[in-house]
Protein backbone atom coordinates (compact mmCIF):
# COMPACT_ATOMS: atom_id res chain seq x y z
CA UNK A 1 0.00 0.00 0.00
CA UNK A 2 1.13 3.50 -0.83
CA UNK A 3 -0.15 6.79 0.57
CA UNK A 4 -1.80 9.04 -2.02
CA UNK A 5 -3.37 12.50 -2.00
CA UNK A 6 -6.36 13.34 -4.21
CA UNK A 7 -7.20 16.96 -4.99
CA UNK A 8 -10.71 17.46 -6.36
CA UNK A 9 -11.46 20.60 -8.31
CA UNK A 10 -14.69 22.56 -8.36
CA UNK A 11 -16.67 20.85 -5.65
CA UNK A 12 -18.78 22.53 -2.96
CA UNK A 13 -18.36 25.91 -4.67
CA UNK A 14 -21.29 28.30 -5.07
CA UNK A 15 -23.85 25.61 -4.26
CA UNK A 16 -22.75 23.46 -7.21
CA UNK A 17 -21.24 19.98 -7.30
CA UNK A 18 -22.07 19.33 -3.67
CA UNK A 19 -20.02 16.46 -2.28
CA UNK A 20 -20.19 15.92 1.49
CA UNK A 21 -16.88 14.66 2.81
CA UNK A 22 -18.53 11.87 4.83
CA UNK A 23 -20.06 10.53 1.61
CA UNK A 24 -16.78 10.97 -0.29
CA UNK A 25 -14.93 8.98 2.38
CA UNK A 26 -17.56 6.20 2.18
CA UNK A 27 -17.34 6.14 -1.64
CA UNK A 28 -13.54 5.88 -1.60
CA UNK A 29 -13.67 3.10 0.97
CA UNK A 30 -16.20 1.24 -1.22
CA UNK A 31 -13.78 1.64 -4.15
CA UNK A 32 -11.05 -0.13 -2.18
CA UNK A 33 -9.14 2.82 -0.73
CA UNK A 34 -8.02 2.50 2.89
CA UNK A 35 -7.39 4.90 5.79
CA UNK A 36 -9.36 7.60 3.94
CA UNK A 37 -9.19 11.07 5.48
CA UNK A 38 -10.57 14.35 4.13
CA UNK A 39 -9.82 17.99 4.83
CA UNK A 40 -12.77 20.27 5.60
CA UNK A 41 -15.17 20.55 2.62
CA UNK A 42 -12.33 20.98 0.14
CA UNK A 43 -12.37 17.61 -1.59
CA UNK A 44 -8.75 17.11 -0.60
CA UNK A 45 -8.24 13.60 0.72
CA UNK A 46 -5.46 11.29 1.70
CA UNK A 47 -5.64 7.52 1.58
CA UNK A 48 -3.72 4.31 1.13
CA UNK A 49 -4.14 2.30 -2.06
CA UNK A 50 -2.43 -0.63 -3.73
CA UNK A 51 -2.34 1.01 -7.18
CA UNK A 52 0.80 2.59 -8.58
CA UNK A 53 -0.48 4.88 -11.36
CA UNK A 54 -1.75 8.30 -10.27
CA UNK A 55 -3.74 8.86 -13.48
CA UNK A 56 -5.52 5.51 -13.14
CA UNK A 57 -6.36 6.27 -9.50
CA UNK A 58 -7.70 9.71 -10.51
CA UNK A 59 -9.96 8.05 -13.12
CA UNK A 60 -11.26 5.52 -10.57
CA UNK A 61 -12.19 8.36 -8.23
CA UNK A 62 -13.74 10.56 -10.95
CA UNK A 63 -15.74 7.60 -12.33
CA UNK A 64 -17.02 6.74 -8.85
CA UNK A 65 -18.09 10.30 -8.14
CA UNK A 66 -19.81 10.57 -11.52
CA UNK A 67 -21.75 7.33 -10.98
CA UNK A 68 -22.75 8.28 -7.44
CA UNK A 69 -23.24 12.06 -7.57
CA UNK A 70 -24.01 12.74 -11.27
CA UNK A 71 -21.09 15.11 -11.90
CA UNK A 72 -17.46 14.51 -12.78
CA UNK A 73 -14.87 16.67 -11.06
CA UNK A 74 -11.33 17.03 -12.25
CA UNK A 75 -9.21 14.87 -9.95
CA UNK A 76 -5.47 15.21 -9.53
CA UNK A 77 -3.66 12.50 -7.58
CA UNK A 78 -0.19 13.00 -6.15
CA UNK A 79 2.06 11.13 -3.75
CA UNK A 80 3.27 12.33 -0.38
CA UNK A 81 6.71 12.60 -2.01
CA UNK A 82 5.21 14.96 -4.63
CA UNK A 83 3.76 17.11 -1.85
CA UNK A 84 7.01 17.09 0.10
CA UNK A 85 8.95 18.09 -3.04
CA UNK A 86 6.51 20.95 -3.74
CA UNK A 87 6.91 22.23 -0.20
CA UNK A 88 10.70 21.92 -0.33
CA UNK A 89 10.78 23.73 -3.68
CA UNK A 90 8.61 26.60 -2.49
CA UNK A 91 10.49 29.80 -3.24
CA UNK A 92 8.29 31.73 -0.80
CA UNK A 93 8.95 29.83 2.44
CA UNK A 94 10.12 32.95 4.29
CA UNK A 95 7.03 34.91 3.21
CA UNK A 96 4.89 31.96 4.29
CA UNK A 97 6.42 31.90 7.75
CA UNK A 98 5.52 35.56 8.21
CA UNK A 99 2.08 35.38 6.56
CA UNK A 100 0.94 31.82 5.80
CA UNK A 101 -2.24 32.90 4.01
CA UNK A 102 -0.22 34.79 1.41
CA UNK A 103 1.56 31.77 -0.08
CA UNK A 104 -0.20 29.30 -2.37
CA UNK A 105 0.83 26.20 -4.27
CA UNK A 106 -1.07 25.15 -7.39
CA UNK A 107 -0.61 21.57 -8.55
CA UNK A 108 -1.04 21.50 -12.32
CA UNK A 109 -2.46 18.62 -14.33
CA UNK A 110 0.70 18.56 -16.44
CA UNK A 111 3.90 20.46 -17.00
CA UNK A 112 3.04 23.52 -19.13
CA UNK A 113 4.32 23.33 -22.72
CA UNK A 114 4.19 27.07 -23.32
CA UNK A 115 3.86 29.73 -20.67
CA UNK A 116 2.53 33.15 -21.64
CA UNK A 117 4.95 35.02 -19.39
CA UNK A 118 3.91 38.42 -20.78
CA UNK A 119 0.23 37.80 -19.96
CA UNK A 120 1.13 36.59 -16.45
CA UNK A 121 3.19 39.73 -15.84
CA UNK A 122 0.35 41.95 -17.11
CA UNK A 123 -2.16 40.59 -14.60
CA UNK A 124 0.30 40.31 -11.71
CA UNK A 125 -0.12 42.96 -9.01
CA UNK A 126 3.11 44.72 -8.12
CA UNK A 127 2.96 43.13 -4.66
CA UNK A 128 2.69 39.60 -6.08
CA UNK A 129 5.41 37.15 -7.04
CA UNK A 130 5.19 33.80 -8.78
CA UNK A 131 7.37 30.98 -9.98
CA UNK A 132 6.91 27.72 -11.82
CA UNK A 133 8.70 24.45 -11.22
CA UNK A 134 7.57 21.48 -13.27
CA UNK A 135 3.92 20.87 -12.48
CA UNK A 136 3.84 23.27 -9.54
CA UNK A 137 2.97 26.97 -9.69
CA UNK A 138 3.89 29.02 -6.63
CA UNK A 139 2.18 32.30 -5.82
CA UNK A 140 2.90 34.88 -3.16
CA UNK A 141 -0.19 37.11 -2.94
CA UNK A 142 0.16 39.34 0.14
CA UNK A 143 -3.07 41.21 -0.63
CA UNK A 144 -4.99 37.93 -0.60
CA UNK A 145 -5.81 35.26 -3.12
CA UNK A 146 -9.42 36.42 -3.53
CA UNK A 147 -8.15 39.72 -4.95
CA UNK A 148 -5.53 38.18 -7.20
CA UNK A 149 -6.17 38.13 -10.95
CA UNK A 150 -3.05 36.02 -11.21
CA UNK A 151 -4.58 33.32 -8.99
CA UNK A 152 -7.79 33.36 -11.01
CA UNK A 153 -6.19 33.35 -14.47
CA UNK A 154 -2.83 31.60 -14.08
CA UNK A 155 -3.92 28.28 -15.55
CA UNK A 156 -5.23 29.98 -18.68
CA UNK A 157 -1.83 31.59 -19.30
CA UNK A 158 0.04 28.42 -18.33
CA UNK A 159 -1.98 26.45 -20.87
CA UNK A 160 -3.13 23.79 -18.42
Amino acid sequence: MKTWIALLRGINVGGRNILPMKELRALLENLGFEKVRTYIQSGNCIFDYKGSDAEVIAEIIADGIERTFDFRPQVLVITKADLDAAIAGNTYLDEGRNDPKSVHIFFLSKRPDEVDQIALEKIRKSSESFSLSGQVFYLHAPEGIARSKLAAQAEKHLGV
